[in-house]
């Protein structure tokens, strides 16, 4: 396989959405954990003041002298800030509680909602060799997530398969028409992403059947399944494929970045890359 299998610009995917635990830091690290074991370069971007995505992929805290924050209000470059992980092929821009502080300090900047697209949208990042950068972005429409929409080829959005799942989509829907339309018109939904399903459970069948009526191809064939090793996986700080690779949970996240990767044209591997 080649050093660069897949495209020239690294895609941009934004893991977005406004409500809280419904898995989209879980899917960043893993989905971000699978491309890469299919040959992908990643660089997973941490935008979530909480840090998350940085601890679950073994950044501890005092590891993080630089962050994201550094990145947007500094302008520090990305390959100064990013760091290789545990996962080959797989970087983090790590984050930390100082991003809680940037919606206001950014308020006062003209450029406030272009400066992560600046950021990783140039030719040093272009020359670091990714073929996927993933922003993990806060559970809120804030200016960070804004940053984020503005910055990406597309959205990918995880949905909890509980009561009320579908209502949260509305306003994220609106807000990335608001952006195609404002500040970044080839801005796409990527899919939908049904996480937490229970196969055995009615409800989880019930969303997976509204969302499918509803948003149509939008909705990924993959759905991620209730798996304890996922949840144990972040206190480990290992993606659940290092964790445990032949869980169900290891395998759906497979299957995401295969279908991902079909949808893009790419290559998918028939067998994991080798370190």
């Amino acid at each position: 396989m080649s050093d660069r299998p897949f495209s020239r610009s690294p895609r941009i995917i934004a893991v977005a959405n406004q409500k809280g635990g419904v898995g989209k830091t879980t899917t960043a690290i893993n989905l971000a954990a699978a491309l890469a074991e299919r040959g992908a370069q990643v660089l997973l971007v941490d935008l979530d003041p909480q840090g998350n995505a940085s601890t679950g992929l073994g950044i501890l805290p005092d590891g993080r002298r630089l962050t994201t924050y550094d990145v947007l209000i500094d302008d520090v470059p990305v390959a100064e800030v990013a760091q290789p992980t545990t996962t080959p092929r797989l970087q983090v821009c790590p984050a930390n509680s100082d991003l809680s502080s940037a919606d206001m300090e950014l308020v006062s900047n003209e450029k406030r909602t272009f400066l992560l697209r600046d950021a990783l949208r140039n030719v040093v990042v272009e020359s670091l060799g990714f073929d996927y950068i993933l922003i993990d972005c806060p559970p809120s429409l804030s200016l960070l997530t804004l940053n984020a929409l503005v910055a990406c080829d597309s959205v990918l959005v995880p949905l909890q398969s509980e009561f009320f799942a579908l209502e949260g989509l509305s306003q994220l829907m609106l807000t990335v028409r608001d952006v195609r339309a404002t500040a970044n018109r080839d801005l796409r939904i990527e899919g939908v992403l049904l996480t937490m399903y229970d196969s055995r459970n009615n409800l989880s069948q019930q969303v997976e059947s509204d969302a499918r009526a509803n948003l149509g191809e939008l909705v990924f064939r993959t759905v991620i399944p209730r798996n304890v090793r996922l949840s144990e996986a972040p206190s480990f700080a290992l993606p659940v494929l290092a964790y445990d690779s032949a869980s169900r949970g290891s395998e759906a996240y497979r299957a995401l970045a295969d279908e991902l990767l079909k949808r893009h044209g790419a290559p998918v591997a028939a067998e994991r890359v080798s370190v």
